[in-house]
């Protein structure tokens, strides 16, 4: 196989936005050497070494290309406990911190950090901040939670957190400050997009000062928009609750003459779970992303389409993620959270109002009915292998953390845990390829190209 050297190679996976994996620094920090013999010696029949690797290129063709191209095969180090570990268990104190908006899985997250320091490394000093950055920022108004088995016991049977959470930017080095004076010396953070950059910088601020201070993430986020990570915990539960919803927009739409169910959910830059939920629920007609572009007006636009299925059907369901069609508020002036992220204008509201202003216009009966199960759908339990994935995330985190890496999260990627540099998995927002099989296979479920382009066809 033949690749120019002039051109970086770019590698696809999993229905992803193509990255070039040969500019990434896989390569994890550490705090330094370690020379204590783990408190698993006897529990476990291997341990991991630092030079094992996982491949980050998912097929031979990939790998081949990455050799003629680069002469090496972009790899992550794999996750695991190590034989030896960094940090002195007997002197450790543990810290967890969740942040940004709520997700299922948080709370078995918590359960499982807390119940592998406590029952593998012996570690019982674990304290939980309360509120997110918040608390980390000023434990005497949020003062840290003890953690202990009796504490965490069943907390993943309820959604949210049991810490709390918030949004916000605080000091890092009052942040830094209260870790040394607290005497912690691992960090858990859990959390998304936002919150690991947070980790990042405070992690870089630990480096600075010369403490032994390790940070390591769990990535959460409903959208999956993380690099390297895998699917995030939360994100198939948030899959299975859709559901209920897109069943209950389906049966709405098609009780009426020219019924439309619109459900919106979440989805800043990245439509992953409108996606997925569509495939979970082939009766979705139309799934509306940020990453495709799709337009309301003219002969290939939303508005003709939709009047196209109701000559052929007379309902329709359009799932749409909350970052579509932001191009439509253009002149609306922008806004953002207290973490910096840009909010969203409500497409779902804009779509139904425009359509109903569209069809009245043409004396077309149409009946819409929104529904927005954003809050409902993230602040329920983890359930079936989500749980799984929480307590396995969660139990690497702790492996990395005795070791003395920093600045880093657990992910999973090519069937293999492994631990990836923070500032790389949130290099940039991970998106749908439009272009890939992933999206390929809504067109084919929802038969939405049909409609858009006019055919006689119809599902």
């Amino acid at each position: 196989m033949s690749v120019s050297k002039s051109h970086p190679l770019r590698i696809q996976h999993s229905g992803t936005m193509k990255l070039d994996l040969s500019k990434f620094n896989f390569c994890i920090e550490t705090l330094g050497e370690c020379h204590i013999r783990s408190p698993l010696s006897g529990k476990h029949q291997s341990f991991v070494e630092d030079d094992e690797r996982t491949v980050a290129v998912s097929d031979m063709k990939g790998i081949a290309a990455y050799q003629e191209n680069n002469g090496s095969i972009p790899s992550m180090e794999t996750a695991g406990p190590r034989e030896k570990v960094f940090h002195p268990h007997h002197l450790s104190r543990a810290a967890v911190v969740t942040c940004g908006g709520l997700c299922p899985g948080l709370n078995s997250v918590i359960k499982g950090v807390v119940e592998t320091l406590n029952q593998e490394y012996g570690i019982k000093d674990v304290v939980g901040i309360p509120f997110g950055y918040a608390g980390l920022f000023d434990p005497e108004a949020y003062p840290p939670i003890r953690l202990d088995a009796d504490k965490v016991d069943t907390i993943h049977l309820d959604g949210g957190s049991i810490l709390g959470t918030s949004r916000g930017s605080q000091d890092v080095g009052v942040m830094v400050e209260n870790l040394a004076n607290m005497r912690i010396n691992m960090l858990f953070t859990i959390g998304g997009h936002g919150t690991l950059k947070g980790a990042s910088q405070i992690a870089d601020e630990i480096k600075r000062r010369g403490l032994e201070i390790s940070v390591v993430g769990v990535p959460k986020t409903v959208d999956n928009d993380l690099q390297f990570v895998g699917s995030t915990f939360g994100f198939e539960t948030a899959v299975y609750q859709s559901t209920a919803v897109v069943t209950a927009a389906h049966a709405e739409a098609r009780s009426v003459y020219n019924g439309l169910g619109i459900v919106k959910l979440m989805g800043r830059d990245s439509g992953f779970l409108s996606a997925y939920a569509t495939l979970a629920n082939p009766v979705v007609n139309f799934c509306l992303i940020p990453e495709d572009d799709w337009s309301l007006e003219g002969e290939h636009g939303l508005l003709a389409a939709l009047e196209r299925r109701f000559r052929r059907k007379s309902h329709a369901v359009i799932a749409v993620a909350e970052g579509a069609g932001q191009a439509f508020f253009q002149d609306l002036p922008e806004q953002s959270d207290a973490s910096g992220n840009r909010l969203k204008h409500d497409i779902g509201v804009y779509l139904c109002e425009r359509l109903k202003k569209h069809f009245a216009e043409r004396a077309i009966p149409m009946s819409p009915k929104y529904f927005d199960p954003s809050y409902s759908i993230r602040s329920v339990p983890a359930s079936g292998t989500d749980q799984i994935l929480c307590h396995r995330l969660a139990e690497y985190a702790v492996h990395a953390a005795m070791a003395g890496k920093t600045n880093m999260v657990t992910g999973f990627w090519n069937r293999s845990f492994v631990n990836i540099p923070i500032p790389v998995a949130t290099y940039e927002r991970q998106k749908i390829d439009t272009n890939s099989s992933l999206w390929r296979s809504v067109l084919a479920c929802t038969g939405q190209e049909k409609y858009f382009r006019g055919t006689k066809s119809a599902r």
